[in-house]
């Protein structure tokens, strides 16, 4: 085994820590984290985790790096690459769904890169919240030239989280786009959107966010606690890209979509409840997505070095790791949380 140093759960909270790596395996290859974005799935697994007892939790799964060694069989990368590492660090590969690229639905369910079972040993995944990190080289991703390290780590989560939808909805020129939420997932829902052609509209809960959403490129902003102008809304889009992470009604956002247009929800993946009759008329489709296979995240990444596009984030030393749980925890961020590692070596 070989150790590094990162932020592990203590209770509630995060500690600094010794952690352990695994030796390479020839497929492997050892990242450098110098950068890893702060999301929402982190918080939830460090207030529901129990302490000492349970198993060993170390967040983080949005992040950028540098290769400092590659096994004897890697040939996509060499010491001094750098390299992106998301959500999903191994799968079956042999199932339908790995077949077609889609490893994030993988049947046996992909290995996470935190809170994870490794499909060899059983060892419980430590995730991006250290020093280093060792990953198959299949699931790691070349970082493009031109995309800033640090503002490209939440690509890997936030990003593909909602580039999937957005591609498998033939999102592009004339689709008419909402993006309800404009958070961590929904400014880069935006940026990406617009990027695609699509007329872009953010639905917020209040007109603060119109100077933001202009600036991201939306052409317009509906506040959804205005009757008048949700009344006003009605069957206009194409695509409602729900990104809105707490419990809420789904009926006010199936209203806005067009007929035979899709609401995707890609925020809050608990329980729902809809009226039949809300998808019925209008022969409106709800559905989901999550993550990414790795062909998706390899294309978004290009996709966003061609059109300069990068999370909007707030920088700040590992040590404060526990200040930006507890921010994120109020929606004091915008738009995203990254950890720079560079203070664990």
């Amino acid at each position: 085994m070989r150790t590094t140093t990162g932020w592990r759960a203590d209770g509630p909270t995060l500690r600094r820590a010794t952690l352990e790596r695994r030796d390479l395996r020839p497929d492997d290859i050892a990242v450098r984290v110098d950068y890893c974005g702060v999301c929402h799935t982190d918080l939830h697994a460090v207030r529901a985790h129990t302490g000492a007892d349970g198993p060993v939790l170390v967040p983080g799964h949005e992040f950028t790096g540098v290769v400092t060694e590659a096994g004897r069989a890697v040939t996509r990368f060499r010491v001094g690459d750098p390299v992106a590492v998301g959500n999903i660090v191994d799968s079956c590969g042999a199932c339908a769904m790995c077949r077609a690229g889609q490893e994030n639905f993988c049947h046996e369910f992909p290995t996470l890169t935190y809170g994870g079972a490794d499909r060899e040993d059983g060892t419980t995944t430590l995730g991006g919240y250290s020093r280093e990190y060792v990953v198959r080289e299949r699931f790691g991703y070349p970082l493009p030239a031109g995309l800033a390290p640090a503002a490209a780590a939440p690509l890997l989560c936030a990003g593909v989280t909602v580039w999937e939808p957005l591609r498998a909805l033939g999102v592009g020129p004339g689709t008419r786009v909402a993006v309800a939420g404009l958070g961590g997932l929904g400014h880069l829902a935006v940026k990406l959107a617009v990027a695609l052609g699509a007329d872009t509209t953010v639905v917020s809960r209040t007109p603060d966010k119109a100077a933001d959403a202009h600036r991201l490129g939306a052409h317009d902003l509906v506040v959804s606690t205005d009757p008048e102008q949700m009344a006003a809304a009605r069957d206009r889009f194409d695509v409602v890209l729900d990104t809105i992470s707490a419990p809420h009604d789904l009926g006010r956002y199936l209203r806005l979509v067009a007929m035979d247009g899709t609401l995707s929800l890609v925020g809050h993946l608990g329980a729902v409840t809809v009226q039949a009759t809300d998808l019925l008329i209008g022969r409106k489709k709800l559905g989901s997505a999550g993550s990414g296979g790795r062909p998706s995240t390899a294309a978004l990444l290009d996709f966003c070095a061609e059109h300069g596009i990068t999370a909007d984030i707030e920088l700040m030393p590992s040590a404060r790791v526990n200040e930006a749980l507890d921010r994120l925890g109020r929606n004091d961020v915008r738009y995203r949380f990254v950890l720079d590692l560079s203070d664990l070596s």
